[in-house]
């Protein structure tokens, strides 16, 4: 039994060791069988709920016996997305590293928005923005700002977008009132997220231009151009455009020098959703592919998915610093640290919404320190050169159809069986994902392109093999002939 001080919320230091001992452990089991670990555990969520239910307790419970709850409950039930089974969303799968610095970063406990409060993580973030311009081939003066994720950063970019565009017309003051309504161009492959940014910013959903994509699921740039036309012949004021850095759906780039021309031309912001596939840049084959990003005024990533960062990891970049804190700074009396500045100091809170929020950066950081570029870069081309790999099986199976691939980590595809119309296969592929997801030794899930239904396969993850994908077509070949044997005893 582990006892605290009565005095404060502390263990002793041998009673705390037990405890940091104990969760060692813990970490250390959920790696001992990695490669087998199930995608997706098929737990009622009535069963799940009951699990935590309970009333707010009056005493504590013996810390050892909780660290076994939680290993029962939470860590032996946890969807996996640490282990190379998980192929649905856009997860990564983490690091070791990270682990490691995410614990020492709890340990300090820094609010990493005033310079004095974390010296060192606040000079650190800003290290990982100048790598990350260096990157991206943003200019050295570049800014930026760790977020929760890609939609967080979308958000933050547009937000810069409509502060630094209406500046003239004092925005931040007077709001949206009076104003011409300002309209936003994506590809009607664009992230979700767009739909909600520019709800939150008061620019309003009708005014998301989504524009059709070709047959590579690109933005069409004739019918982008025309809708621009349309819009100024109408009276509405052109304010963005979206470029697509690798899609969710498909991975599909963008031409993002192109939007960048367009841009420009029509006196626009050009902001570049990156969140899924703007790393791959860094890929000397890929990196024709990306001409245009770097002359984005705002790019929205994401660490957690191609640095293989554990949760959260987003980062807005935008072309300086002075652009954030334009967007973001206010005088609070209560903040003024002028007097204890030598001028070198940069203060977060002054360049983003938030006055408290923990150190993100220090993970990126230090697995870039212990890595290194070259080795993540690796890791990057072996995601992309196992998603060939699947789509050449797929391909080469009768009973498998691909169906979009892209120059990235992802892949959709359909199981056919012994199948020829076209919405026989679409319906069956329908009823096939619940029945995986309930399987649960891969995790993988459907989407839709161009209105007919698909699986989608995403491959951001460094512990994915050969043998990771075989074991991929032949779950979701087992799974289906079961389903199919299911039918026909249904029709009988």
């Amino acid at each position: 039994m582990v006892i605290m001080n009565e005095e404060t919320l502390d263990f002793s230091n041998g009673e705390f060791k037990q405890l940091l001992d104990q969760s060692s452990k813990l970490i250390l089991k959920q790696f001992e069988n990695i490669d087998n670990q199930k995608g997706y555990h098929d737990f009622p969520q009535t069963e799940v709920e009951q699990w935590f239910d309970e009333d707010l307790p009056e005493n504590g419970t013996d810390a050892s016996e909780l660290l076994d709850e939680v290993e029962k409950k939470v860590l032996n039930t946890a969807t996996g997305n640490l282990g190379p089974h998980m192929y649905a969303y856009v997860m990564s799968g983490g690091n070791q590293m990270s682990i490691i610095a995410e614990k020492l970063a709890t340990t300090i406990n820094q609010n990493q928005t005033k310079w004095h409060l974390a010296p060192a993580m606040n000079e650190i973030e800003k290290r990982v923005i100048k790598w990350t311009a260096q990157m991206m081939g943003f200019p050295e003066e570049s800014g930026g700002v760790l977020v929760s994720g890609g939609s967080a950063a979308n958000l933050t970019g547009l937000t810069v977008a409509r502060n630094l565009f209406f500046e003239k017309e004092e925005i931040r003051k007077t709001g949206l009132f009076g104003q011409k309504p300002f309209v936003v161009y994506a590809s009607d492959e664009v992230h979700s997220c767009m739909d909600k940014s520019v709800e939150l910013l008061g620019l309003g959903s009708n005014n998301l231009r989504k524009i059709r994509t070709n047959d590579a699921f690109q933005i069409d740039l004739k019918s982008l151009v025309s809708q621009i036309e349309k819009d100024i012949s109408e009276g509405l004021r052109p304010f963005c455009i979206v470029g697509n850095a690798g899609t969710v759906n498909t991975g599909a780039i963008d031409d993002l020098e192109a939007l960048a021309d367009l841009a420009k031309k029509y006196g626009m912001w050009y902001h570049v959703d990156g969140a899924y596939g703007a790393l791959a840049a860094l890929l000397d084959d890929l990196r024709p592919e990306y001409k245009g990003m770097e002359r984005a005024d705002s790019i929205a990533l994401d660490f957690h998915k191609w640095l293989y960062q554990p949760f959260e990891g987003g980062c807005t970049l935008v072309r300086s610093w002075d652009h954030l804190r334009k967007t973001y700074y206010k005088k609070a009396a209560y903040l003024d640290t002028e007097l204890a500045n030598d001028g070198g100091r940069l203060e977060y809170n002054e360049h983003y919404f938030q006055l408290s929020r923990n150190a993100k950066a220090f993970k990126v950081w230090l697995s870039i320190k212990a890595f290194g570029m070259k080795r993540l870069r690796d890791m990057i081309q072996k995601d992309i050169d196992l998603t060939i790999y699947l789509n050449e099986q797929v391909e080469s199976a009768e009973d498998f159809e691909l169906v979009a691939d892209s120059k990235l980590a992802v892949s959709c595809f359909r199981y056919v069986g012994k199948m020829t119309d076209k919405s026989e296969i679409v319906e069956f592929n329908h009823r096939l994902m619940p029945e995986l997801e309930k399987d649960g030794r891969v995790f993988i899930m459907g989407t839709k392109l161009k209105g007919d239904y698909a699986i989608r396969a995403c491959l951001i993850n460094h512990r994915k093999s050969k043998k990771t994908i075989d074991y991929l077509l032949d779950v979701i070949r087992d799974v289906a002939q079961k389903v199919e044997v299911k039918m026909v005893k249904q029709e009988y």
